[in-house]
C-alpha cells in the first residue's frame, strides 16, 4: 500500500512514551503533523524535535498535533523529552508497524554495515483525516517552518 495525498490516513493503534494509545479516529477536527525520524538524543533528531517544540504556539493557532515517531523505546522517549523538553508525543513504534504503514524503512548504510533505517519524513493529515502533503527524505533547517506556512493555507 502506499501512501498518497488525498488518500485516508491509515492507522496502527500506537503507544506513546506515556504508556497512551493514540488512536487517529480521535484526533479527527484538527490538523496532524506525523513525523518520522531516525533516532533520540542524535544532532538532526534533536534540532527537528526542539524546532517544533519551539512553533508549538503556532501550530496550536493552527489547531495542528504533532506527534513524532521512531523505533526508540518508551523509556528512550521519556528522556529524550525530559533532556530537551519536548512538548509533544512521541510515538515508540519498536515493532515498526507506522514505519512500515507509511513506507519510512530504508536501507541505509554506516561504516560500510548495511541496515534498516527511518528515512526522516513528515505526513500533514487533515482535519478530515486526509493526507494532505508528504515530505520525504526531510532536510531538518527551515522544514518546521515549511510545514507551518502550508498548514496557514490549508
Amino acid at each position: 500500500m502506499s501512501i498518497e495525498i488525498g488518500n485516508v490516513a491509515p492507522w496502527v493503534p500506537s503507544i506513546c512514551e506515556d504508556g497512551s494509545t493514540i488512536e487517529l479516529s480521535e484526533l479527527r477536527g484538527q490538523n496532524i503533523i506525523l513525523y518520522f525520524y531516525p533516532k533520540d538524543d542524535t544532532p538532526g533528531c534533536t534540532i527537528e524535535a526542539q524546532d517544533f517544540t519551539k512553533h508549538l504556539p503556532e501550530f496550536e493557532k493552527l489547531k495542528t498535533i504533532i506527534l513524532g515517531v521512531s523505533k526508540d523505546s518508551k523509556s528512550s522517549h521519556c528522556k529524550f523529552i525530559d533532556k530537551y523538553n519536548i512538548g509533544f508525543n512521541l510515538i515508540a513504534d519498536e515493532e515498526k508497524k507506522l514505519c512500515k504503514t507509511y513506507g519510512v524503512l530504508k536501507e541505509k548504510s554506516m561504516f560500510g554495515k548495511k541496515y534498516m533505517g527511518i528515512q526522516r519524513s513528515t505526513f500533514l493529515i487533515d482535519s478530515n483525516g486526509n493526507i494532505a502533503k508528504i515530505w520525504r527524505n526531510v532536510k531538518v533547517k527551515g522544514h518546521v517552518e515549511e510545514v507551518i506556512n502550508l498548514i496557514k493555507t490549508i
